[in-house]
């Protein structure tokens, strides 16, 4: 196998990673209030909202990442075959 064949098989991963995170944020944003009335008596939505806030807080560095090497391998396949096409003229 190639390295080329290797750069799109790990393009691939990435990509079924990336788009898994994002699934997974938005099953957590499903739950997410527009509006909260902070009185007593919604003290539990309070919390559940910040469970809520702090999970989407820990996942926004993991999609920056991934999203970000997603993108550099997407570079790499688009310079290799730009650098191939030049070669051939």
């Amino acid at each position: 196998m190639n390295y080329i064949t290797m750069i799109w098989i790990s393009w691939a991963v990435l990509g079924v990673a990336l788009l898994s995170l994002i699934m997974y944020r938005i099953s957590i944003t499903q739950y997410e209030e527009d509006q909260l009335f902070l009185d007593g008596a919604h003290e539990a939505q309070h919390q559940q909202q910040e469970m809520i806030f702090a999970k989407l807080k820990s996942l926004r560095p993991a999609i920056q990442i991934v999203g970000g090497v997603e993108g550099l391998v997407t570079l790499a396949i688009v310079a290799f075959y730009v650098t191939d096409a030049l070669r051939q003229f």
